[in-house]
């Protein structure tokens, strides 16, 4: 039996030829330089942090050059889907600005270069499936139900590792050569009797040889050949990433591949079977994986870890856009430094460079997210900071999205406090931090959560309260309001200025920052406290007077 006779045997119903397929899918016209990248997943339930790195890379790279930014959904690993999750990863990333030129979810342009599922491309891959056993390229294996058995239990995520499913290591080559040759008597009566087949590709490399190739990211990288004959088609038809990748990849025009570290050991698998298919490889960015810290150790950031679901982060707060600039803190080393300069503009006009990315990874860090957070937030209007607490709080407080409903003015005017300027204030990490920073300025959430130090006279303090609101006047501005407070303070016998009372402390009973704690205590129940001259504008002076009334009544009497 010749190898086109053994073509036409697999594949009976196989008609079409590589060359209709392709001219299915033109050449895209495109400027020149331009790339064309994806985003290529599989829908398993769970959107990782680590998937924003190969995404906005992608994005980048097609959209700086006026390419094409597509979404593959690679679903053929039936033991893994999960129905749902792929609009919940396009829902995800839409949400954190990565949006997608063709693919799912993009109405008129959902087939352009379709199908975007690779569940849905079968016919296709059987096509270049025949093409290659008629080539000599392939050879069908028929396996025992053991074997089978075995082979249902590889997943994508199992392919980019060199073991052999038929025998240990040990016995691997023996076994490929035994399969290189066992269709030969086999064939023919196993069709006939209906037994399914797994399609190997014949590998013609040499081990002991070298493959080189050069990585955008990590440069110049040499490997072995190689010359193990890997699954191409599974028993039930459906094809292995290695296969399904690369045709999809050739025909939907993708020049640049970006995806894990990974995946690194299979590249001369890829660079072979694209050789064999007569395609152009595209150029390849594997990204290091992303790590964290476990005391002095680093680790890979795993799905059990805290930080790792996507999901997770709008659970706590985090606006998206600190999520987005703490990423590209991590894909080029020079983004603060444009941030520095380029406050108001907006990510998008970073010139984002492959050449500023980490060859050994980036290090996930909570503390450094919660920096690049407090700086989002801090340059934000008061009115972006509220739609953005109470988007928030809709959904995770909801008593607190009625307070925000019920006052949007005060809350604005309160989170205007400090805002703007060449120093704001950056009192916020997240959106949840908002009700523990501005909650008093509500009367059903205002309470004292820190009591006066022991180490003060409640008659004093009580003195304090009742000089100031003796003198009041809201129409004061903030010097003659500060002004009148140093004169209470002098005549309680606590120092009016702090380089008075440093130079002898002994004479005073306190400073004035303890008296102006005396009235921040009763008005926000808190010791730190926005400023306090903007509070008391903004509660007004009945509610002012009716706090401190409230704590000479309660803690002072």
């Amino acid at each position: 039996m010749t190898s086109l006779d053994l073509a036409e045997l697999l594949f009976p119903d196989v008609t079409m030829t590589p060359e209709a397929v392709e001219a299915l899918y033109p050449l895209r016209l495109l400027p020149e330089g331009a790339k064309v990248t994806r985003l290529a997943p599989s829908p398993t339930g769970f959107v990782h942090f680590g998937t924003l790195f190969p995404a906005f890379v992608s994005e980048r790279l097609a959209h700086q050059s006026g390419g094409v930014f597509y979404l593959r959904i690679e679903d053929t690993d039936s033991l893994r889907y999960v129905p749902g999750a792929e609009q919940d990863l396009i829902d995800t990333l839409s949400y954190y600005g990565i949006h997608f030129d063709e693919g799912p979810g993009t109405g008129e342009k959902d087939d352009a270069y379709g199908p975007y599922w690779q569940s849905k491309r079968r016919d296709i891959y059987h096509v270049f499936a025949k093409q290659l056993v008629r080539e000599g390229k392939a050879y069908p294996y028929f396996p025992t139900d053991a074997e089978m058995s075995a082979l249902k239990q590889v997943n994508k995520k199992e392919e980019n590792k060199t073991k052999d499913w038929a025998a240990e290591a040990q016995a691997a080559k023996a076994a490929q050569e035994a399969r290189r040759t066992a269709w030969i008597d086999t064939a023919e009566a196993a069709v006939a009797a209906g037994r399914p087949f797994v399609l190997y590709i014949c590998a013609d490399g040499d081990g002991e040889k070298k493959v080189f190739f050069t990585d955008l990211i990590k440069g110049k990288l040499e490997f072995p050949e190689n010359d193990e004959d890997f699954v191409l088609l599974k028993s039930d038809g459906i094809p292995t990433y290695h296969f399904a990748h690369a045709i999809d990849d050739h025909l939907m025009g993708t020049t640049t591949v970006v995806r894990g570290e990974e995946w690194l050991p299979s590249l001369p698998k890829h660079l072979q079977l694209f050789r064999y298919l007569g395609f152009k490889p595209p150029k390849y960015l594997h990204i290091a994986q992303l790590m964290r810290m476990e005391g002095n150790s680093k680790k890979k950031l795993s799905k059990r870890d805290r930080g790792a679901a996507l999901a997770d982060y709008k659970a706590m707060g985090y606006p998206r856009l600190s999520v987005i600039e703490y990423v590209f803190t991590l894909l080029n080393s020079n983004y603060e430094e444009w941030r520095r300069g380029n406050g108001n503009k907006s990510w998008e006009e970073f010139p984002f460079s492959v050449k500023k990315m980490s060859v050994s990874g980036a290090l996930f860090d909570f503390d450094k997210l919660n920096d690049v957070s407090k700086n989002v937030i801090s340059r934000m209007t008061a009115e972006e900071v509220y739609a953005g607490v109470l988007d928030w709080a809709k959904t995770y407080d909801e008593e607190f999205a009625a307070l925000l409903l019920a006052q949007p003015e005060m809350a604005k005017a309160a989170f205007a406090i400090g805002r703007g300027g060449n120093k704001p204030r950056k009192d916020l990490t997240v959106w949840a931090d908002a009700k523990e920073y501005m909650g008093f300025f509500f009367d059903s959430l205002y309470r004292i959560q820190e009591p006066y130090p022991d180490a003060f006279q409640k008659s004093d303090i009580r003195a304090a309260l009742e000089a100031f609101m003796a003198s009041y006047d809201p129409n004061d501005d903030q010097q003659t309001w500060f002004d009148k407070i140093k004169e209470i303070a002098a005549a309680l016998g606590f120092a009016p200025d702090m380089k008075v009372y440093k130079a002898s402390p002994e004479a005073y009973k306190g400073h004035i920052g303890d008296v102006s704690m005396f009235l921040r205590v009763a008005v926000t129940g808190k010791m730190n406290a926005p400023d306090l001259y903007a509070v008391m504008q903004i509660l007004g002076k009945d509610t002012t007077f009716s706090r401190m009334q409230h704590v000479i009544q309660t803690i002072l009497s």
